[in-house]
């Protein structure tokens, strides 16, 4: 039993349903329906995230969890007989308001069938969708493909048909059941543990071997009779939130290109996650489930967020270092207005509260101000310790946070080596090394990026201690990514140009007093100025990166032509390295 709720049954279709009950019932009602091999107990993460908003309804689909089973077993999961259970409990536990649908798995399979049929309209306001097709929908899809086929149509077939070989084992007799009951339902807990990275604990619950046993009448009273015949009529009547798993290892996310044509009022999310996201993501998958009860409750059935990546990024954390001015403060805006949730960390306090505060209005659900040196080893293990414990796991960090200097290598002092190196590539370092470290450990993938420069692959007289921390981080990322790379974790590096920030006016000069100093840094702002590229052009390239996963990108024109010649004609790159700047 979920702790703190209240149980209740209902009877229907000669079955006994079991309904806990969290929340408020005076305020909106979410009803969450479980897939297979589940009972309701896998939505307990994701159901204590809401009751705090919401009235939150679970029951034990018929034959799982404490729900009686039907009998006989064949003809007893129909859909049919699934959307008298579905209106029993919306009855019970709302019966003067419309519930808000999320279902996951078999759940979202069954409750396409809800909000698709006559017989329901008016008893469900929203539906979210995740691992889940309408078979119905299948139907068509894979019809369209077979009448007319192309090479990227036999390709989606065929990839689809190998992630469903499942289905077909549970159409067999028998077999199902006695693997269920004896090796299967042992070994269990341990394969979603080891594949899909799901946390060990108090689920699956003890019922799973009878639950799974039960549930393959699900497959077999309705897979067949449905792709067969689908429905012509599948139109959804409500405003749909569909989340999509892009690791989900059943089900290709081409299966939904067509959606709209069956869905008028569609909302699309993309989460870099496996297919037990009820377990693995309860945190994301919380805050896109309030956002999109919310809009509609409220009256609007848009994103919240609307920005291009909204839905790739809607709800992630992401943790920018540097955040107080220029690419830095530019990037936590841009993820904000994509629906992320944002901690803004900056040494300089109230340039990162000013941020914070300003991707709230950006459209960030919710955003923090942290102050750290990234440089202090120990500062930056307390920041990391905090974001877990209160905040949860980063799943986008953006290692931003630098310093320039420019002068001779013999003006150089030890004390600004060591100053550039600590904040530069040090600072770095200490972001990937702790951030990353919790993004493995929970074994859910997500995303480091590193703004290095295209002084990394572009040597210069002027700059040699900024151009060697820039390098340092290039060859960091590309390191750090081939070693991620098999625990799901992208690594980016970020090589802008000639950027618009406030780096020019805090610049050191090696070698330069005072006052030769300052007027340095004026001539190296007017030069900067009049090349005008906004760091805003850098923060959207971030993003596209992170959603593309590309290891090495080249922001502007002079760092994409820079990385061309190191590549092609090294030796040019050295001759101009040999010039003297016009500072």
């Amino acid at each position: 039993m979920l702790t703190g709720a209240r149980e209740r049954w209902v009877r229907t279709g000669g079955v006994e349903l079991c309904v806990a009950e969290l929340g408020d019932p005076q305020r909106p009602t979410v009803l969450l329906v479980h897939g297979y091999p589940d009972s309701k107990e896998v939505w307990s993460e994701v159901a204590v995230r809401l009751a705090d908003r919401f009235h939150v309804v679970l029951y034990d689909v018929r034959g799982h969890g404490r729900s009686t089973a039907p009998q006989p077993l064949r003809g007893g999961f129909t859909l049919e007989k699934l959307t008298d259970d579905f209106l029993a409990v919306a009855d019970l536990v709302s019966p003067d308001r419309p519930v808000h649908l999320v279902g996951h798995d078999w759940g979202s399979v069954q409750s396409w069938e809800f909000v698709t049929v006559e017989r329901t309209r008016g008893r469900i306001a929203s539906f979210t969708s995740m691992s889940g097709p309408s078979l119905d929908h299948f139907g068509h899809w894979i019809t369209k493909r077979l009448r007319r086929p192309t090479p990227r149509r036999v390709g989606q077939l065929l990839g689809q048909g190998a992630k469903s070989w499942y289905v077909y084992l549970l159409q067999t007799p028998v077999l199902p059941e006695l693997a269920w009951r004896g090796p299967l339902g042992r070994l269990w807990p341990r394969v979603l543990e080891r594949v899909e990275k799901v946390p060990g604990g108090d689920y699956p619950t003890p019922s799973l071997r009878s639950d799974a046993a039960h549930g393959a009448w699900l497959y077999r009273d309705n897979v067949r009779p449905r792709l067969r015949h689908p429905r012509a009529d599948a139109h959804a009547h409500v405003p749909v939130q569909l989340i999509t798993p892009l690791g989900d290892a059943y089900l290709s996310e081409r299966l939904y290109d067509e959606l709209e044509q069956w869905v008028p009022q569609l909302t699309r999310r993309t989460l870099p996650a496996g297919h037990w996201i009820p377990r693995t993501r309860p945190e994301q998958l919380s805050t896109w489930i309030s956002d999109f009860v919310s809009s509609v409750e409220n009256g609007r059935t848009e994103p919240t967020a609307t920005g291009r990546h909204a839905d790739r990024f809607g709800g992630q954390l992401v943790l920018v270092t540097g955040a107080g001015s220029g690419i830095g403060r530019a990037t936590a805006l841009a993820f904000a207005a994509a629906g992320a949730r944002v901690i803004a960390a900056d040494r300089d306090t109230e340039s990162a509260a000013r941020t914070a505060e300003s991707a709230l209005r950006s459209g960030a659900p919710a955003a923090w101000a942290e102050t750290v040196d990234v440089s202090d080893a120990q500062a930056m293990e307390k920041l990391a310790e905090k974001v877990a414990a209160e905040y949860g796991v980063v799943d986008v960090l953006v290692n931003n946070a630098g310093i320039g200097l420019s002068g001779s290598f013999f003006d150089t002092t030890p004390e600004e080596w060591q100053t550039i190196l600590g904040v530069n590539l040090m600072g770095v370092v200490h972001g990937c090394r702790l951030f990353g470290r919790q993004m493995t450990e929970r074994g859910q993938g997500g995303h480091i990026v590193n703004v290095a420069s295209a002084a990394a692959y572009l040597p210069s007289r002027a700059l040699p201690a900024y151009g060697t921390t820039k390098a340092a981080v290039l060859m960091l990322s590309e390191c750090l990514r081939a070693e991620l790379a098999g625990r799901g974790i992208g690594v980016t590096a970020i090589c802008p140009g000639f950027v618009t920030t406030g780096i020019t006016s805090t610049a050191r000069f090696a070698g330069a007093d005072p006052d030769e100093e300052n007027r340095l840094r004026e001539r190296a702002a007017r030069l900067y100025g009049l090349r005008n590229y906004p760091p805003e052009k850098v923060a959207r390239a971030i993003l596209k990166a992170v959603a593309r996963d590309d290891a090495v990108v080249p922001v502007s024109v002079e760092a994409r032509g820079a990385r061309l010649i190191s590549r092609l004609s090294p030796g040019l790159l050295r001759s101009i390295a040999r010039l003297r700047p016009p500072l």
